[in-house]
């Protein structure tokens, strides 16, 4: 029972931190589900969240959780007009125009963040930050990482009541499915795809404020991290599935933190690219993404 703990123990705080990653993963999904644009930027989005974080933090003395009051529909409408101003104007060319596009976006968001700030990978220490939460049998959970997940499961939560029960949810839905037949029945599919744009980059902002007591922020290294594990996740668990994103995420918490701590936690983000590959070789389609039979 004494080896079982640390093995539980991993899985609690692998299943937190993965809740995160399903985030982020989420909104890459999400985008692409609708647009059916690749962004490249995902991971700068997170760091913008992480850094607008240590901003609040430093200069009005807020906790990282209460800065997402601000933080959230700021990311929704730097999102709505990115979206406005850069790839509406390129929905309909070829796709490598939208890849360049976001492969630019990040560039100088990155940049930007590295004159503003400097290149000192910068944190937010919280006063809770060694704190736990006992669930019995030997298992803690670190508030943070509490904090983490359940914010992670209110943003996904609000996600799924936004996409199923409302009017511009079946309209997100619609147009994912058939933008042209969407159009027809009178959606404005530019105005949707500004409006799912702007949730996705909200969500990795949300992503990255609920990290940020976690991990250092880096502008130039922390993007690019991200956005390779927003990738891992949307593969492992299906590109395009927004469930199956949440259930990718999840799985590279896990592997990451039980890779960490049984083998060596100096390749703890390999683990998630061994997984990927993995994934890709044998089931391209995703863990919990449908097969296709091909004739």
């Amino acid at each position: 029972m004494a080896d079982l703990i640390p093995f539980l123990q991993n899985i609690a705080n692998g299943l937190l931190i993965g809740g995160v990653y399903a985030l982020i993963g989420v909104g890459l999904t999400l985008i692409f589900g609708v647009m059916r644009t690749i962004n490249f930027a995902h991971g700068e989005f997170v760091v913008l969240g992480m850094y607008a974080a240590i901003v609040f933090n430093q200069a009005l003395g807020w906790d990282p959780y209460f800065s997402l009051v601000v933080a959230l529909p700021v990311g929704f409408l730097a999102g709505v007009l990115i979206q406005r101003v850069i790839l509406a104007t390129i929905v309909d060319a070829p796709e490598e125009s939208s890849l360049l596009a976001t492969l630019g976006l990040s560039l100088i968001i990155a940049n930007s963040l590295l004159l503003i700030f400097g290149g000192e990978p910068k944190s937010v220490l919280v006063p809770y930050a060694s704190s736990t939460i006992s669930l019995g049998g030997g298992v803690n959970l670190s508030i943070v990482l509490l904090l983490a997940g359940i914010a992670t499961v209110v943003a996904i939560g609000g996600l799924h009541l936004l996409l199923n029960r409302t009017e511009i949810g079946r309209a997100i839905r619609g147009t994912a499915e058939n933008r042209l037949g969407a159009e027809l029945v009178g959606i404005n599919t530019k105005r949707i795809h500004a409006v799912v744009f702007g949730i996705g980059m909200m969500l990795a902002v949300a992503a990255g404020v609920a990290l940020i007591p976690l991990l250092f922020a880096s502008p130039t290294t922390t993007g690019t991290v991200f956005t390779l594990k927003a990738f891992v996740v949307t593969v492992l668990g299906g590109l395009g599935n927004i469930g199956a994103a949440i259930g990718g995420g999840l799985l590279l918490g896990v592997v990451e933190v039980l890779g960490a701590s049984y083998l060596t936690s100096e390749y703890r983000d390999a683990y998630g690219l061994v997984a990927f590959i993995l994934v890709l070789l044998f089931r391209p389609e995703g863990l919990f993404g449908r097969s296709v039979q091909r004739v």
